[in-house]
């Protein structure tokens, strides 16, 4: 299968081009079966029913535009989640791949240049609600396993795939399953891979090269409620604080009382393996990590990005309270999101909040679902083959470690490979970056034919040539 596109001066040539993914983009054909997966409006909302007829359209474009995938690889599906079994010749679980189907809502459709869910394609884009974040990496895991499975290659030992339909909504009910099903199989991998890590080029400040982030753990999340009531009344006779004063002290509290900065194994390997791209004086801070951990974290304080490898994060996002100017509120509520650093729990979060408000008046509790971090083991024996193969398609890049700052389906199968990357090697900006969950999602046809040529080599270190 082709996915490159031909040098300009031979538009004639139909084989696979040899061309470097770093040189050219992916073909138009390739490129359109990705732009038809972003026409389906699979988004996943906390409010209403998924929309079935979108789910069932992406399920029919995948079935037809990968015939051999769908000829050759055993799929159970689960709700609108997909669980591919690509079986092995030989006992045991090389990898499992995973990604999702679904997209987040698109908050103003006008500030967009093309409408987000049109999948337009023009000479250097793709563009659309899912463009990166995720439909890219399920139609390239697809497109590499087509090409694979086209040249009569077999995994030596079972391959999974595992395409969620409810990442963006917490995966309880796609995910979760898939992995329990892997759990019921005594499934052990080498790899787990899944969405998270990128290579950014002047996003890392004082860097010298580009990054590349393989993250190999994620923090928890849990969203916390603050509740508080009163007797009402009329605003013309208050009795001392109202509830809407209270739940705001409440709030203040939480927000200007964080949690305790602390350097993790983890983030202390990334900071290691990162110092050799950064300028002075900074790469020489670094060398004085091991005893100046503290210093560091709180140097890292300055942003919030590097903030947030150092700290549970607070974020109060909706306060609620009063129906009416003249009208003493009844009740009053907050919603406050916690990120969480290895090290801190759902119940140290609770605790924090409890202790830092103070007033028994507040009821603190949870709202929603939560997860606890991952735990912070050093990069497994893969990590090494996802290195090598970012090397060969961005040599020029420095290759650290990270923590996925958000939560992704992978926290449910953490525990199903001996190593675990978050990891996509496409090369993105801060401009890149702000348009995932953002305005004008899109990829590049270069990033696309990076992110299929990644796939297709990792599949192939796991596949025997076929017989002719």
């Amino acid at each position: 299968m082709r996915y490159l596109r031909p040098h300009s001066c031979d538009r004639a040539v139909t084989e696979l081009t040899t061309i470097s993914p770093l040189e050219a983009g992916v073909d138009d054909r390739t490129a359109e079966r990705l732009a038809r997966a972003l026409r389906c409006v699979t988004v996943s909302r906390d409010d209403t029913e998924t929309d079935v007829i979108e789910f069932d359209r992406l399920a029919q474009h995948l079935e037809t535009s990968f015939p051999l995938v769908h000829t050759h690889l055993e799929l159970e599906r689960f709700g609108h989640s997909r669980l591919y079994r690509w079986a092995g010749t030989e006992a045991g679980t090389a990898a499992i791949l995973l990604a999702h189907q679904d997209v987040v809502p698109v908050d103003d459709e006008s500030r967009w240049t093309h409408p987000p869910f049109a999948g337009v394609v023009d000479e250097k884009y793709i563009w659309g609600r899912g463009a990166i974040d995720d439909k890219s990496r399920v139609l390239a895991i697809l497109e590499a396993t087509e090409e694979l499975l086209a040249q009569g290659r077999r995994p030596r030992r079972t391959i999974y795939v595992a395409f969620g339909h409810d990442e963006e909504v917490f995966g309880c009910s796609g995910a979760a399953r898939m992995a329990e099903r892997l759990r019921e199989r005594r499934v052990g991998a080498d790899l787990l891979l899944d969405e998270g890590g990128v290579i950014t080029d002047g996003v890392v400040d004082d860097a010298t090269t580009s990054v590349a982030t393989i993250m190999i753990g994620e923090k928890g999340w849990a969203t916390v409620r603050l509740h508080t009531t009163d007797a009402g009344g009329h605003s013309s006779m208050p009795a001392g604080d109202t509830a809407v004063g209270r739940i705001a002290r409440a709030v203040a509290r939480v927000q200007d009382q964080p949690m305790p900065l602390r350097m993790t194994p983890v983030i202390a390997d990334m900071l290691t393996r990162s110092r050799s791209a950064l300028r002075q004086p900074r790469r020489t801070a670094l060398r004085l990590l091991p005893i100046a951990g503290p210093v560091i974290a709180r140097i890292m304080t300055g942003q919030p990005q590097t903030e947030a490898m150092v700290r549970t994060t607070t974020a109060p996002t909706v306060i609620r309270g009063g129906v009416k100017a003249n009208v003493l509120p009844q009740s009053a509520d907050a919603l406050v999101n916690f990120r969480i650093l290895p090290g801190d729990s759902v119940a140290d979060v609770l605790a924090h909040c409890v202790r830092v408000i103070g007033d028994d008046r507040v009821r603190v509790e949870l709202s929603g679902p939560s997860s606890e971090p991952t735990g912070t083991a050093k990069p497994g024996p893969a990590h090494g083959l996802i290195a090598d193969i970012t090397r060969e398609l961005a040599p020029d890049a420095t290759i650290t470690t990270g923590l996925v700052p958000g939560a992704t389906d992978s926290r449910y199968y953490d525990e199903l490979a001996t190593t675990r990357c978050n990891f996509a090697p496409i090369v993105v900006d801060a401009a890149d970056l702000a348009r995932i969950h953002g305005t004008d999602e899109r990829l590049s046809r270069v990033n696309y034919a990076r992110l299929i040529e990644f796939n297709r080599r990792l599949l192939t270190h796991y596949t025997d040539p076929g017989r002719s």
